[in-house]
């Protein structure tokens, strides 16, 4: 059974004692007859409930409620006065005061204040332990010690705290942004809620505003006779998460951009408005500062979206995290191969330092993965990491960039044969992180798949 520690502070020494006598056989109680005391107490050793009378003699009970706070936030503190005074209740209301009680004490009444508060408390600290524990199991993209990834961490739990306010997450491809909106998501005050998550580019554009808003029935030819409901619905009390949203057509743009106004839309073919509450977090590796110069994305969605921004560091900007990270994919992997892999050579680790992630905490990830599922262990070596790390594209990627120029005078460098060598080097690397799909491929590399297949053609990449 949990032992909860309370504090009385009330410069009435009968208050004190008949409290006492009336909660130490449910509550472990401490004493005290003045602010100054009870403040210093609290530094020393956090009590999970105050009973605090607002007439003390040495300082304010507000002003010691004010401290209290400041101190820890989660404390509840029950106000005790003397007569019921509205203006002294709401100050003491607005400074945190869970409730009041007026003297005299009904003893009852205040077991069940206690109760009722000491179970808030409680639920708030349950929420608390389940939301840390997800997101030590979910997002290894929070893994590391870089100054860049501590920021990102402390900015996402600042913000998340707001049930509603629009998230625009920004960051190249495999930085995680789908893991950082599930942060913001669990993080939340709606992480009871569902988190709908939404590939925009992944939907043909001619479906995504049925597939966002849904559509009652017989709005368009092939609909459902039942209708539909859309994400947007589905999401409601939770969190809609709208991966690549670049990829949204102009009119699923200017939809999305009246319920980020109004909170409320309509289904296509309906005439009942629809209001929701839901918080919008949207992602893009895209530039979407051009492609609004370009009249592909609204300024005005942009403004709405990006309310609050979050801008996610590559991994090549947080070097110092690549082994911390490499080292939590390989004993995840080890137990789900049920490899016996207990770390990495200094040497595998020097190279996983030099290497340049295109793909980011996606292409370790996967990199990792491989190395387990074929190496033996028990520790990971050079040699398991692969050729693109161990001396193979990698090397001559560094020793084309790391050119030394030859004098003004003499035969000069064979620049074409550098910028093809390059560029087969790019859509290699791109069609391996995407794991040989060229849409992927091209899309890493901001090209049109056309383009890509046709340059692929051309160098002669298999």
């Amino acid at each position: 059974m949990i032992s909860y520690l309370l504090y009385l502070i009330d410069d009435e020494e009968t208050v004190r004692e008949s409290l006492t006598m009336a909660l130490e056989g449910e509550y472990t109680i401490r004493t005290f007859a003045g602010g100054v005391a009870a403040v210093q107490g609290i530094h020393d050793a956090s009590p999970d409930l105050v009973l605090l009378d607002i007439g003390l003699p040495d300082m304010s009970g507000i002003e010691v409620l004010r401290q209290i706070k400041s101190f820890d936030p989660n404390i509840v503190v029950v106000m005790i006065t003397a007569y019921e005074d509205a203006q002294t209740v709401i100050s003491a209301m607005k400074c945190g005061a869970y409730d009041y009680v007026v003297k005299p004490i009904d003893i009852d009444s205040l077991k069940i204040t206690i109760e009722n508060g000491l179970e808030t408390i409680r639920l708030k600290k349950e929420v608390q332990s389940l939301q840390e524990k997800y997101l030590e199991e979910h997002l290894p993209c929070f893994i590391g010690e870089s100054n860049v990834i501590q920021d990102v961490v402390q900015f996402i739990g600042m913000v998340a705290q707001s049930p509603d306010t629009p998230i625009l997450i920004l960051g190249e491809t495999g930085t995680g942004k789908d893991l950082i909106a599930s942060a913001i998501h669990y993080r939340s005050p709606n992480f009871r809620g569902p988190l709908i998550a939404v590939n925009c580019a992944a939907i043909p554009r001619d479906l995504i505003e049925s597939e966002l808003f849904g559509y009652e029935k017989g709005a368009f030819s092939g609909a459902s006779e039942a209708g539909k409901k859309g994400l947007v619905e589905e999401a409601s009390e939770g969190t809609l998460f709208l991966d690549e949203v670049g990829d949204l057509s102009t009119a699923a743009q200017a939809k999305l951009l009246r319920f980020l106004e109004e909170g409320t839309f309509y289904r296509i073919g309906g005439t009942k408005k629809i209001h929701i509450q839901t918080r919008v977090v949207s992602a893009t590796n895209k530039n979407l500062a051009t492609m609004i110069e370009g009249e592909q994305f609204r300024k005005d969605l942009y403004f709405r979206l990006g309310v609050v921004k979050v801008t996610i560091p590559s991994l090549n900007e947080r070097a110092e995290d690549i082994v911390p990270l490499a080292k939590h994919f390989l004993y995840g992997f080890s137990k789900k191969f049920n490899k016996s892999f207990t770390g990495i050579t200094p040497e595998a680790e020097s190279a996983l330092k030099r290497h340049r992630w295109v793909g980011n905490i996606r292409e370790l990830k996967n990199l990792i993965e491989r190395a387990v599922l074929t190496g033996t262990g028990p520790v990971l070596g050079v040699k398991d990491l692969g050729q693109e790390v161990d001396g193979g594209s990698l090397s001559e990627h560094h020793r084309v960039l790391g050119l030394n120029f030859p004098p003004v005078t003499g035969a000069g460098v064979d620049f074409l044969s550098i910028q093809k060598s390059l560029e087969k080097y790019y859509l290699e690397e791109a069609l391996r992180v995407a794991g040989g799909n060229e849409s992927k491929a091209a899309e890493l590399l901001n090209m049109n798949r056309h383009t890509f297949r046709y340059r692929r053609k051309e160098l002669n990449i298999k």
